[in-house]
């Protein structure tokens, strides 16, 4: 018995008639980073590390060109959006130290790129060795709005409602 098969994640979202393929959301990055849109693809699960899957493709993607029939790819199921979604080693190395906050218009819970990827093509000119603590990306499955917020960094909302609220004429105030 393959353990995949019982995961609460993936539950529901296999194939009926063949229980290790499961239908993934491959791409070639988000839409910073390509003008190829995603594709959904059969992806037959061959391994699974905590919520982390992975598989092979298989069936070959119409106009992408970093996957192919018989890729093998690493995947999450987002706790916001319809389908598994495929991603980077990269991006799982990062993805600990993130909140993705979920995308206003479809809820998608995740990012098609590493934010140090995004980070550099937003941000060309941030000087080496820095980094955001918050930023906006458009999500890659619908071109929505993403809140993107180091786990360390202040909570932003909380900050606002600790400090006092200025009169509308001290503006200029520190």
């Amino acid at each position: 018995m393959h353990a995949w098969r019982e995961h609460e994640r993936l539950k529901g979202k296999f194939h009926p008639e063949h229980p290790d393929d499961v239908q993934v959301l491959l791409h070639d990055g988000g839409p910073r980073v390509t003008e190829r849109r995603p594709e959904l693809a059969w992806v037959r699960v061959t391994a699974c590390s905590g919520s982390t899957f992975t598989g092979t493709v298989l069936n070959q993607p119409e106009q992408l060109v970093g996957v192919q029939q018989g890729s093998v790819v690493s995947f999450v199921v987002p706790e916001g959006g319809e389908h598994p979604l495929m991603v980077t080693e990269k991006y799982l190395r990062e993805r600990a130290d993130w909140i993705v906050h979920p995308c206003q218009q479809c809820g998608l819970t995740e990012l098609f790129d590493a934010p140090s990827d995004l980070m550099a093509v937003v941000f060309p000119n941030m000087p080496q060795n820095s980094s955001l603590e918050v930023f906006t990306a458009f999500c890659g499955v619908c071109g929505g709005a993403q809140l993107v917020q180091r786990r360390d960094a202040p909570d932003e909302r909380q900050r606002q409602r600790e400090q006092p609220q200025k009169k509308w004429w001290e503006f200029w105030k520190s």
